[in-house]
């Protein structure tokens, strides 16, 4: 079970590869070429999160990584190159979202209207866990896109306050607000979730 909790996701038992990057950078095909299987299948996990389908996932993943080779001369070696790519990664899926829902999306809406009561991060996780993956990305699927996208830039790459403000185009206090109503929201789409299964199995 993965779960969601803050951490950026990385390829397991592996230090950044500090050569293979720079001379990827120097314009070195097949550098490039083990970059790209080395962070794939973790860029795809998060864009599979992030985005509706596993198509939208694998179209994202591979505009990334085309993005990537022109953004790769944009990197800062002395900073974490996990931490870019995911950003870079967290931008691109937004865009893609941003393109495709209207104005009215109800993360924006009725911010008066927050529930008092939102389950804290920890109590989020022990639910999360009882679930299998299939029904966390089911679950997320239910959610408004920025209220989804705020979750998995948070939770899945690490990514500060700032930079989801950022990239999300709202005000720093709001991300506060979307992360509020998205867990809330999130945990009701789990129990519900739980709760079909349960009765479908009566």
């Amino acid at each position: 079970m993965e779960p969601l909790r803050p951490g950026r996701e990385s390829v397991p038992g592996k230090t950044e590869p500090t050569d293979l990057i720079a001379r990827a950078r120097a314009g070195d095909t097949q550098a490039w070429g083990d970059l790209y299987r080395e962070y794939a299948p973790a860029i795809f996990r998060f864009c599979r999160r992030a985005l509706p389908s596993k198509e939208d996932a694998e179209d994202a993943t591979m505009e990334i990584f085309m993005k990537l080779r022109d953004k790769l001369a944009q990197y800062d070696p002395s900073r974490s190159f996990t931490a870019w790519l995911y950003k870079v990664s967290a931008n691109h899926c937004w865009d893609l979202l941003r393109r495709r829902v209207a104005r009215h999306d109800k993360d924006m809406e009725d911010a008066d209207e927050l529930p008092l009561e939102a389950p804290e991060p920890n109590q989020l996780e022990r639910l999360i866990e009882e679930r299998t993956s299939e029904a966390v990305r089911k679950a997320l699927s239910k959610l408004g896109a920025r209220a989804r996208m705020a979750l998995v830039m948070r939770y899945y790459s690490e990514m500060s306050y700032e930079e989801i403000a950022d990239a999300l185009g709202v005000r720093r206090p709001f991300v506060g607000v979307v992360l509020l109503r998205a867990r809330h929201e999130l945990r009701q789409a789990l129990q519900e979730d739980a709760a079909l299964t349960v009765g479908g199995a009566g």
